[in-house]
């Protein structure tokens, strides 16, 4: 038994056919969408790689890839159903149609497999921001050294912009050396004991650079000895608000990137119900005008289907092709196989006993 049957008349038929030839030129629109919103997330991903790892550019590249893949498939169904309005034109695509209708279906799963991703991706995310950042911070310093020079601007507009501190906190910058050596007095005994004392030989202390500083902060900025009581007047670290941004960085940029790739996500999820919805119709079209051919009569009424035979039955069926095509690749499974001939005995016979080589001397 048909699965959501629909019998369509002449006219309907010719209708289906326009209207779904309209949405598959919107859905190419839709491509052009997905095409966008992987362009954007890549763009915004790119303008931090500095503080990022290569971990989550899979997102932003399969969206890309779907939104093309998009405007191509629709393009191509757009001209179907306009064909389809003309049996005769028709019988063009008849077996084509069929392997569009699942390559459609598959390129649909990939739209929800995108939207997923963009949900599901705030671990990998997380992950990624966390070791940019780290690597990012420990290069600080490296103002004289190619390639890294630009580290340190970078950071600081990045602080000031997301209104953070350090990677997760701005204690984060007590374990790290952020200033250069060659900015250092070497001749105080204060800097060399801190660089003995240290194992590393790194030179370590509760400071953070400018870019900590919260501007909307009445008192003047304490980004030098934060943790001594003595260094500043009418000054407790442990009970006073610093005037020093509380957020650690990879929590600003993970909210920031997290926002962006929800909004991706509804928007995509959208997409894929459209474009599931124009599928449906196309499987109507093709099964309708399948059977107009078969009936003979252009102007008859048929029948559509969204499946010929019910879910368990469809199952058992290609499940079966699935199961004799494995047998197919392996050669013990043939039945022929040491099957004996029954035309053997009879050649013999006519030719007579074998005679024996004799052998050379």
């Amino acid at each position: 038994m048909a699965v959501l049957k629909i019998t369509f008349t002449k006219t309907k038929r010719d209708r289906l056919a326009q209207v779904l030839w309209l949405l598959n030129w919107v859905s190419v629109i839709t491509g052009v969408t997905l095409f966008s919103l992987g362009l954007f997330l890549k763009v915004e991903i790119l303008k931090r790689k500095e503080v990022m790892s290569d971990d989550i550019y899979p997102v932003p590249n399969m969206l890309i890839g779907v939104g093309l893949a998009a405007c191509g498939i629709n393009f191509l169904g757009g001209k179907i159903c306009y064909d389809c309005v003309d049996t005769t034109k028709f019988l063009r695509w008849k077996l084509i149609m069929l392997p569009y209708i699942i390559c459609t279906f598959f390129f649909t799963f990939c739209i929800l497999v995108g939207a997923l991703m963009c949900c599901f991706m705030h671990h990998e995310l997380e992950r990624s921001l966390y070791l940019g950042l780290h690597s990012a911070m420990r290069q600080y310093k490296d103002t004289d050294i190619p390639g890294r020079c630009y580290l340190k601007r970078t950071v600081d507009l990045l602080q000031l912009q997301f209104q953070c501190c350090g990677n997760g906190g701005y204690r984060d910058w007590f374990h790290v050396q952020w200033i250069n050596n060659r900015y250092l007095d070497m001749t105080k005994s204060e800097v060399l004991d801190r660089l003995r004392n240290n194992i590393q030989g790194k030179y370590l202390m509760d400071s953070v650079p400018f870019s900590c500083c919260n501007a909307y902060s009445p008192r003047p900025c304490i980004q030098h000895q934060v943790t001594n009581n003595s260094a500043h007047h009418n000054y407790d670290y442990q009970t006073e608000e610093l005037n020093l941004w509380q957020r650690g960085c990879r929590q600003a940029l993970l909210e920031y990137y997290t926002n962006i790739m929800q909004s991706i996500s509804i928007i995509v999820i959208m997409i894929w119900l459209f474009e599931l919805f124009v599928l449906t119709g196309v499987r109507y079209l093709q099964t309708a005008m399948e059977n107009v051919v078969q009936l003979g009569d252009p102007d008859s009424e048929s029948d559509g289907w969204i499946l010929e035979n019910s879910i368990s039955e469809t199952a058992r069926y290609n499940f079966n092709i699935i199961k004799n095509l494995g047998k197919c690749c392996h050669v013990g499974d043939d039945p022929n196989i040491d099957v004996p001939n029954p035309n053997q005995g009879e050649r013999v016979q006519e030719t007579g006993p074998l005679r024996q080589i004799p052998l050379a001397r």
